[in-house]
């Protein structure tokens, strides 16, 4: 059984982990402010689903496998790369070409914003979204090779003590995911103007294409 000292530890490195901005949370706040809170949920339910694949995967020692064998590493990492750029570029493109199709005789009017926010908000493509982004993120995998089996009793089953240490960290995430969306829910009304709205996406479009750079690019 894992002693309550080693959750609590365990507890505390993720909290930091969860509680550090990136690309979850840019993920989150962006599909939250612009009104999308089924997606939003989506997003979250997606992201913590990777994260217990990855726990259970650690624990059954599939993912000691990515971290040795370089050549898998290698694909994983350079697929993740390509989809983040893809991502932000999309997002980055997008705001471009609505900005220089825009006149002042088109501009949206408010009511017209809050039904544009309305299409796309589906959970299971905010849930798709998420999902996808953290399974294409080998440092997930290679975080849990190198802390999750620190926090499991040697000579015990791995596979119920990853499965419950996982859950701290989804428990965690979850619980930041619900202050992240209220402080979006705040923000909403202040960004429904179109020029606020690219302004948004542009710098989550930059955030989510420099992830991925990054990730390219490390080692």
């Amino acid at each position: 059984m894992i002693t309550l000292d080693a959750m609590g530890t365990f507890a505390l490195i993720v909290g930091l982990l969860t509680l550090t901005p990136g690309l979850d949370t840019a993920l989150i706040l962006r599909t939250a402010v612009i009104g999308h809170r089924r997606r939003a949920w989506g997003v979250v339910l997606g992201i913590q689903s990777g994260t217990l694949v990855w726990g259970v995967l650690t624990s059954l020692g599939v993912t000691a496998l990515l971290t040795a064998s370089h050549l898998a590493y290698e694909t994983l990492r350079w697929a993740g790369a390509a989809y983040l750029v893809w991502m932000g570029g999309r997002l980055l493109w997008a705001t471009w070409r609505h900005a220089s199709s825009e006149s002042p005789r088109t501009a949206e009017t408010g009511s017209e914003v809050k039904t544009r926010t309305g299409a796309g908000d589906t959970l299971l493509g905010g849930w798709r979204q998420g999902f996808v982004t953290n399974l294409l993120n080998p440092k997930m995998g290679a975080f849990y090779v190198a802390v999750l089996p620190q926090f499991i009793p040697a000579g015990s089953s791995r596979l119920a003590p990853g499965v419950l240490l996982a859950g701290v960290h989804i428990l965690l995430a979850v619980i930041w995911a619900c202050a992240l969306i209220a402080f979006a829910h705040v923000l909403r009304d202040r960004l429904q103007r179109p020029s606020a709205r690219r302004y948004l996406d542009r710098i989550t479009g930059t955030v989510i294409a420099a992830f991925g750079i990054q990730l390219a690019v490390g080692r």
